[in-house]
């Protein structure tokens, strides 16, 4: 009597969970996972990806630099520009009478 209760309480379970096994294996992996870490790297890739972008930063700020330098270098050292302020003459306006209609 007491075996034929265990397994009307335990059978149910295990088919209940070997069914839900089955089906869950379709959507996700059921096997052991594998724990070899193969991403240890990415401490390395990741000292490589900032040394690579104070390059990227630095090699842009020597750019700015030299951009800034020829363009001062444009305006300050052209006479022309200089003279240019000065050199327009002021402008008259003239009115025009009203012929009222």
């Amino acid at each position: 009597m007491c075996f034929k209760g265990f397994v009307k309480r335990v059978l149910p379970f295990f088919l209940t969970f070997a069914v839900g096994l089955f089906i869950a294996s379709f959507f996700v992996t059921i096997a052991a996972p594998t724990f070899q870490f193969q991403n240890r790297g990415w401490k390395r890739n990741h000292r490589q990806y900032d040394r690579q972008r104070e390059i990227e930063i630095q090699r842009l700020r020597e750019e700015n630099m030299r951009l800034k330098n020829q363009l001062s270098d444009k305006y300050l050292d052209d006479a022309d520009f200089r003279e240019l302020k000065y050199s327009v003459p002021p402008v008259r306006i003239e009115t025009v009478p009203y012929q009222g209609k």
